[in-house]
């Protein structure tokens, strides 16, 4: 056997391709392939497997190609319209073409070539190859760009998968699986491959810049050294004179009077005299002042702005919706489960700069914004609020600045905080992760999605990603969603997707050399989210509680104390 790897090899040969139709191949295989298995180097290359990898070769050039279906030629032709006239056994394998490579000598040492894209197309009775594990290790490596690894590629033993950084973060990443599939320790082992990129390099200067939005606590065990923000502690501070217009009227006027105009205007006028009286406390001029900047107010200044508006005379209906909007307003102010947001502003002091630095100022790579604590029906709202806080911090950043502070944002149950359903409870939350997704890169603040249910997310925000990693997902719908974003020539990679294996994943995009079928780093216990699923067999298996336990859990529960 020659030593030249860019020689075919005959005992890997399986077919002749019978159709080529722009990237798409269809190749009929040899009739004495009877058990769709070849033996190679002592190992056995199963034929047909989906997503596995074929070759061609034309001149000494090699255009390799993904499987994507096998199956009878009779069922091929009938779909084509192709009349047969005899009975046969025959069987197609149909492929995609997906990159060319060439094998080039150096100092006696073979190297294998690699670029995306095809520009010289196969023939039809061309021979199709098994592509050898040994030059699939040449297809799945880093190279030189800034990568991480993140796991292993199926069927290639000891080839392990890298992402390119720079194409993962700075365009988006969409992580999507069934609940059960492994998302979360996906999550957890980018991050700490993120983490410990650094130190595998030897930089003598590494310091990520990660927010986690958490709604469900999970992320605190996996990153326990890490800064935590939680309005449990009272830790986390998103005070409401940061929020914009559109995001004050949610706050205070709620889903059910969203677009409730009158009130609207009430709040409008009065946010922005508000604003415009504490402008000259930090030292801006009135007249600059918009009623979206972050300058701070006292909640009595704007109620009395508020009640300046109101109409001369004792008709109650017309001073209702004046009314309206401070009994709402106080309302919020004595629920303590909104201290976090609703504690007024005392004068002293511009608070802006320590509201940006509890997510960005800490020499800790990952900050955890806990918003579990969170009442639900201003989690959307609170999410958009920091999403639109760090990219408007990235807006007035200088060039220089941006490039010093590269941010990632990290959103956890994905489809709640931007579903594509039009609810009103959401719009702030859709509007502020929407213009994110779209401009963000642009400025140096990346978005990594993760979702169970790719169907529900708004279409807009998902299509922006260029990268996905895609883990077992069983419903049609969200498996019909991930096929509407793949590429027309990847399409095909969805029908694997309810057969994949707890941390296996499909990932596809820009940050990887070539779509994958991957095997995910397995963590250790201590490195992984906290699981929340409970064992019934171990649990009833002990004590029940009586009601002196009862009694401590409505104790809680009444004055809102939460423990682990």
């Amino acid at each position: 056997m020659s030593n030249n790897p860019s020689e075919p090899l005959k005992n890997l040969a399986i077919g002749t391709i019978i159709e080529v139709s722009g990237t798409h191949i269809v190749a009929e295989l040899d009739p004495l392939i009877h058990n769709l298995s070849r033996i190679f180097a002592g190992e056995i290359y199963p034929i047909g497997q989906f997503g596995s990898i074929l070759k061609i070769h034309f001149g000494r050039r090699i255009i390799y190609a993904f499987v994507s279906k096998l199956r009878m030629k009779s069922e091929y032709e009938l779909e084509n319209g192709i009349i047969s006239t005899f009975a046969s056994n025959a069987r197609v394998i149909e492929a995609d073409l997906f990159g060319e490579g060439e094998w080039i000598q150096s100092d006696e040492q073979w190297k294998l070539v690699f670029e995306r894209g095809v520009s010289t197309f196969p023939l039809p009775k061309q021979v199709v190859y098994l592509t050898p594990k040994s030059e699939l290790k040449w297809l799945f490596d880093k190279g030189s760009r800034a990568t991480i690894p993140i796991g292993d590629h199926v069927g290639v033993d000891g080839a392990i998968c890298y992402v390119d950084m720079n194409e993962l973060l700075g365009k988006h990443t969409a992580i999507l699986g069934s609940t059960g599939s492994g998302k979360s320790g996906t999550v957890a082992a980018l991050l700490h491959a993120i983490i410990e990129h650094g130190e595998d390099n030897q930089y003598q200067n590494w310091k990520p810049k990660i927010v986690v939005l958490d709604p469900h606590n999970e992320y605190g065990s996996a990153f326990p050294t890490h800064k935590r923000l939680s309005t449990d502690e009272g830790s986390l501070k998103l005070p409401y004179w940061l929020f914009n217009l559109q995001e004050t009227i949610s706050l205070f006027l709620g889903k059910t009077e969203f677009t409730a105009t009158t009130q609207s205007n009430i709040i409008k006028v009065a946010l922005l005299e508000a604003r415009k009286e504490a402008a000259e406390l930090t030292d801006l001029p009135p007249d600059t002042v918009t009623v979206d900047a972050p300058i701070p107010y006292s909640l009595e200044r704007f109620k009395a702005e508020v009640n300046k508006q109101k109409p001369s005379g004792n008709d109650q209906r017309k001073l209702e919706p004046y009314n309206s909007v401070i009994g709402k307003l106080e309302v919020l102010e004595r629920d303590e489960r909104m201290k976090f947001m609703m504690e007024s502003w005392d004068g002293s002091g511009d608070p802006l700069p320590s509201v940006i630095s509890q997510f960005l100022g800490s020499e800790d790579p990952i900050s955890i914004v806990d918003l579990s604590g969170v009442p639900n029906e201003i989690a959307g709202l609170a999410s958009a609020v920091i999403a639109r806080t760090l990219f408007s911090l990235k807006i007035w950043q200088t060039s220089d600045e941006r490039a010093r502070t590269p941010i990632l944002l990290v959103c956890e149950e994905a489809h709640r905080y931007v579903p594509n359903r039009g609810e009103a409870q959401y719009e702030a939350a859709q509007d502020g992760i929407r213009r994110l997704a779209k401009e963000g890169r642009k400025y140096g603040i990346a978005l990594m999605l993760v979702s169970q249910r790719p169907s529900e997310i708004d279409p807009t925000v998902l299509s922006q990603c260029s990268t996905w990693i895609v883990l077992r997902i069983t419903n049609e719908n969200d498996r019909a969603q991930v096929n509407a974003i793949l590429p027309d020539s990847l399409a095909g990679l969805t029908n694997v997707l309810s057969g994949l294996r707890r941390r296996e994943a499909i990932c596809v995009g820009q940050a990887i050399t070539l779509p994958s079928r991957i095997r995910v780093t397995e963590l250790t216990p201590e490195r992984l989210p906290r699981s929340h699923d409970v064992d019934f067999d171990a649990g009833w298996q002990l004590d029940s509680p009586n009601e002196a336990d009862f009694k401590n859990i409505a104790q809680r529960w009444r004055q809102q104390i939460r423990l682990k």
